[in-house]
């Protein structure tokens, strides 16, 4: 299969590339990796008149960091992130989840901003992002630079708070302190394969920071509040035992086997809070 005649364009500038999305009527795609968007132009889902590569747009490369948050520029790649090319201020959770995002073919040209806006609900990143709290950062030549929580970043499946002029440039990442755990879990078929379901959970105590999320869904991960209540509260197996309640409280029209396997994925991200290695 291949993809149908379209124009192909190097950005050297971000401001470049805003201005010809600006001018583009909506028919123009930026890329990166391409890892997401190769596909669906060989399979014609997509049918762009230009495609503009932004891979070596320095700006987008740029790391950014004071005692509080750690920028992270979109077009670093899943193997970067994994390989320890950069500072980590998740302390292990950003290498631990891109080592296992498909293959390393895929991490290789694979990048955070290009997984972030495909909105695959299964993504890692997706659900990784929403746990830490990161927010994205989003410009555009014709409207204010935005920013938005991880969280709400995906209006639904594949829909993400991008305009069609707009670019994701960068993910501001909380810097957490020595006190924090994290777990994730996923469930595949087999590796390499997108997620049926996901579970992650960060603990900050210094940063009063407690978040448990579920995700692979057919939208933006669920925020499991009372579950986080409870781990903050009162630790891991008071947490442990109300994920099933609310997961069946708030997905009661999801299938019962997604229902379960969310279930398993998120009790298995709280159990390896308690791994050594995680803290």
């Amino acid at each position: 299969m291949k993809p149908a005649v379209l124009d192909y364009a190097r950005a050297r500038t971000l401001d470049d590339a805003l201005e010809w999305l600006a001018a583009g009527d909506g028919q123009v795609k930026v890329f990166a990796g391409g890892q997401s968007l190769g596909p669906m132009l060989n399979l014609r889902l997509a049918r762009p008149a230009k495609l503009i590569d932004i891979r070596h747009i320095p700006q987008l490369r740029a790391i950014e960091a004071d005692s509080r948050m750690f920028s992270l520029g979109a077009t670093w790649t899943h193997a970067e992130i994994e390989d320890g090319m950069l500072e980590d201020p998740t302390r292990g959770l950003l290498p631990f989840v891109a080592r296992g995002i498909a293959y390393r073919a895929v991490r290789n040209r694979g990048t955070v901003g290009g997984s972030l806006s495909h909105a695959d609900p299964a993504a890692d990143w997706v659900s990784t992002m929403a746990a830490i709290g990161a927010i994205i950062e989003i410009r555009s030549a014709i409207a204010p630079a935005r920013s938005v929580v991880a969280h709400d970043f995906l209006r639904g499946a594949f829909t993400p708070q991008l305009a069609a002029e707009d670019i994701l440039c960068a993910v501001q990442i909380p810097r957490f302190s020595p006190d924090m755990r994290w777990g994730y879990y996923k469930v595949c078929r087999k590796t390499g394969e997108f997620a049926k379901a996901i579970g992650a959970c960060v603990v900050d105590p210094r940063l009063d920071i407690c978040r448990v999320v579920a995700g692979a869904l057919n939208g933006r991960p669920l925020l499991l509040t009372r579950t986080a209540a409870a781990l903050q509260q009162d630790g891991t197996d008071k947490a442990t035992a109300l994920v099933r309640d609310e997961i069946e409280d708030m997905l009661a029209t999801l299938d019962v086997a997604h229902r379960q396997q969310l279930a398993v994925a998120v009790e298995r991200s709280l159990a390896q809070l308690n791994d050594p290695w995680r803290s």
